[in-house]
Order: C-alpha cells, then sequence, then structure tokens
C-alpha cells in the first residue's frame, strides 16, 4: 500500500470529476480454481478498488457520497472461523482508517445506502462489472439485470478513473520499476535453462516460481513455446529441439498489484542461425525506433505505424514484402507479420483498465480505432502520449502457416507479399 495521503487525494480528486452523486467501487470477492473451498488463493482485487482504497481484501465495496463528502468503506468483519483457517486480518474500522475512510458499515448496509439515493434521484455510478457476482450484486442492489449493465455503467466516472489512472505518479513509477525487475529475473532464468532436451513447461514452470518467489505472482499467463507464432501459446510438454526458436512473454506483479510485461525470443541452440538473426535484427530495430519516436504530444498510431514502415522496408530488402512501403502500410500487408498493435497502457493491469474498455482506455475522440482493417483492429492503444503514461513497445515478426495460406488463397495483399519464398 502506499501512504494515507495518496489514497485521500485520490479520491479528493475523483470526487472533483464526478462532481454528484454516489460512487460505487466494488471490490472482488474469492473466485474459486474449481469448488468454493479452493477460493482461498489466489485473490486478485479490484484494480480501481485498490487504487482508490487500498485494500487487499475480498467482500469490501467502496462509497464515496460525492454530494455530501462522505467516504464509506462496506464490508463485514472476519469471523472466527475464517481466523482459525486463515489467521487473523484487521477489521473494516482499521482497513479504513489506513486509508484515510472515515465512515465504516457492513454490507447488509449497502442496499439501504442504495435505495435512500435511488428515492432521491440522485445518480449512482458504477463501472462495467466483469466478474458475474459482482453483476448479480449490481442487481440487486440497483434492479439493473446484468444483460441491462453496461448501458447503465456511468460514463462520467469511467473517463474520471480512465483519466487519473492513465497518468502513473512517482511512487508508481516506482512499483512498475519493480516489476520490470522482477520481469528481468523471471526471462533471464528462461535464457539460462534453455537447451534442447528441456520442456517448455519446465522452464515456463521456473519463470513463473520467479515471479511468485519476488513479487505476488504473474502478471498474465506466461507464453512459453517454440511455436511463437501462436500469439498465446502456453508452455506444453513439447521437448526444445535443436535449431528452433523459444518465444518467452511474461511478466511480474508486485506486491502492491502493478504489472511488467517483457516478450524476448531466443534461440534453443545458443546461437541464432543467420536467417532468425535477420528477422531478429529487423524487430530490435523496429523496438528502438519507437523507443525514439515516441514522446508526449506524438500519438501512439503514428508510432505503430512508423514501425510499420521500417518493418516492411526492411522485410522488402529481404525479400519477403515487394512494391510502394506506404502503399504496402495502407493496405495492411504488413499484418501478415505484425497482426497486433505495438504496445498497450500498463499500471496495476498488464493491459490496463482493460475492462473500462480500450476503445475509451486507448483512443478518443481525436484518434479513433480501424476496426475494419486485419491487423490494425488489434490496437488497443492509439491516442497522443502524456507525460505519465506508461506503454509497451511490443513489436513482433511472426510467421503464421495457417494466415500464409489463407492469403495466399484469397490473393490479398499479393501484390505486396513473396508468397513463394514466405513458404520456405
Amino acid at each position: 500500500m502506499f501512504s494515507k495521503e495518496t489514497y485521500v487525494s485520490r479520491r479528493s480528486e475523483l470526487k472533483r470529476r464526478v462532481k454528484s452523486g454516489l460512487i460505487l467501487l466494488f471490490g472482488n470477492n474469492e473466485a474459486p480454481c474449481n469448488y468454493p473451498a479452493n477460493a482461498y488463493y489466489p485473490f486478485r482485487q479490484d484494480s480501481t478498488f485498490l487504487y482508490y482504497f487500498g485494500q487487499n481484501r475480498d467482500g469490501l465495496v467502496g462509497v464515496i457520497d460525492v454530494d455530501n463528502d462522505r467516504e464509506t468503506l462496506v464490508g463485514d468483519d472476519i469471523d472466527i472461523e475464517d481466523i482459525v483457517w486463515y489467521g487473523s486480518v484487521d477489521d473494516v474500522a482499521t482497513m479504513a482508517a489506513q486509508v484515510g475512510v472515515e465512515h465504516t458499515a457492513p454490507m447488509k448496509a449497502l442496499k439501504q445506502m442504495c435505495d435512500e439515493a435511488r428515492a432521491k434521484g440522485r445518480t449512482i455510478h458504477f463501472l462495467p462489472p466483469y466478474r458475474h457476482d459482482t453483476k448479480i450484486q449490481i442487481m440487486d442492489l440497483l434492479g439493473i439485470h446484468p444483460a441491462e449493465q453496461a448501458g447503465a455503467v456511468s460514463h462520467t466516472l469511467r473517463m474520471a478513473v480512465i483519466d487519473m489512472r492513465s497518468v502513473k505518479t512517482a511512487e508508481e513509477i516506482e512499483e512498475l520499476e519493480r516489476a520490470a525487475a522482477i520481469g528481468y529475473q523471471m526471462h533471464t532464468t528462461a535464457m539460462r535453462l534453455v537447451r534442447p532436451g528441456v520442456t517448455e513447461k519446465y522452464i515456463g514452470g521456473q519463470v513463473d516460481g520467479m515471479a511468485h518467489s519476488l513479487g505476488a505472482h504473474e502478471s498474465f499467463a506466461t507464453i512459453f513455446s517454440q511455436h511463437g507464432e501462436i500469439m498465446h501459446g502456453n508452455p506444453s510438454l513439447a521437448v526444445l529441439e535443436a535449431g528452433r526458436l523459444a518465444l518467452c512473454d511474461a511478466g511480474a506483479e508486485t506486491v502492491n498489484n502493478y504489472c511488467s510485461d517483457h516478450t524476448r525470443t531466443m534461440p534453443v541452440s545458443g546461437r541464432y542461425t543467420q536467417r532468425q538473426l535477420d528477422i531478429y535484427t529487423i524487430v530490435e530495430e523496429c523496438h528502438d525506433l519507437a523507443l525514439s519516436v515516441a514522446r508526449p504530444g506524438v500519438k501512439w498510431m503514428d508510432v505503430h505505424f512508423a514501425v510499420c514502415r521500417r518493418m516492411t522496408e526492411r522485410l522488402k530488402e529481404l525479400g519477403l514484402m515487394r512494391g510502394d512501403v506506404d502503399e504496402a502500410v495502407a493496405a495492411g500487408a504488413h499484418a501478415m507479420f505484425l497482426p497486433h498493435g505495438l504496445g498497450h497502457m500498463m499500471g496495476m493491469d498488464v493491459h490496463d483498465m482493460e475492462g473500462l474498455g480500450q476503445i475509451y482506455v486507448g483512443f478518443d475522440e481525436e484518434t479513433r480505432p480501424n476496426l475494419e482493417q486485419f491487423g490494425t483492429n488489434c490496437l488497443r492503444m492509439g491516442r497522443r502520449l502524456q507525460e505519465g503514461f506508461v506503454v509497451t513497445d511490443e513489436p513482433g515478426i511472426y510467421f503464421i502457416p495457417a494466415l500464409i495460406d489463407d492469403w495466399r488463397a484469397s490473393g490479398h495483399c499479393a501484390e505486396f507479399l513473396n508468397f513463394d519464398l514466405l513458404e520456405t
């Protein structure tokens, strides 16, 4: 947790932005892997609740009455049976005091708070729910069916939260640096273990172990695979083979719930072939280009397409692409090799604030997503950069057999792609 003053300041700013009404910020409940008795680990709190109320315990709701300047932490104290199994924890009043909240209430009081606000015609603000138990709780409190809740979400609250969480403070940057340092340990662990005869699953498990040993846990399910063309390739029992490449896409989450996300590709035999090195070098150059182009005031979409043009230029030199570079990128031919966006916001979520809607987090009225063009429709971020933004830089070149076959059969972008060389 940060200091009490941090959370007080954040809630004060949120009240200033929302202006009126009753704000409900739902913490998460336990989510069992299969049966309820298996729910005790790992618990992951809702990131926005953490941002404003700081407490990492299940069964809590933060209530902010903007009109009356009253803040309440709602939740029930842990009973003796839970204490026997899990140990003593602070009561709700103590947790509230730790983050500068003056009032507390049991969970049963939340319905009365909502009923009184509704009776007076006051606006009740809530964010998009993403867990089914929270959707049921909203239905019980506000009478809004889960199928209708997306349309009832407070856009004012959503945009206030996005604006605040997008700009990272110095103490948040320090946490993100800690997450990156753990990520470094995860990836260098993989590099030391990669050799023919070792299974993907063994190395993936060691990578995860570093995340759990040095922080809270991994920030997303670790991707470790010889099939790097599969975007989310989970580690399998496949044995690493000499001459192949292994891709490791992994990150850590600190004990304060800030994330990292790194991707590296390594040669199983310890050395790249010249063909592999040619491709690797292009990706490295594109990564460094993004660092040189990105700065406050520049649209991230422009950074993305600068990388796409550079990638196209270099792939032309290898004979894999052809034709005019700008025309090829405009047609989306580069997406044969880079079928995703360059990067995304990162913070308390690895895809930061994903639950609030990427079209709001990564875009704005000036910069809108292109949802029609393959590859470009996967951009999570396009808006102008601001000081304090944290955005990942993740170019890649993929050779996806099914995509090659599909585009060749349809003739898509044939004037820009050398299918004969691609298939070798």
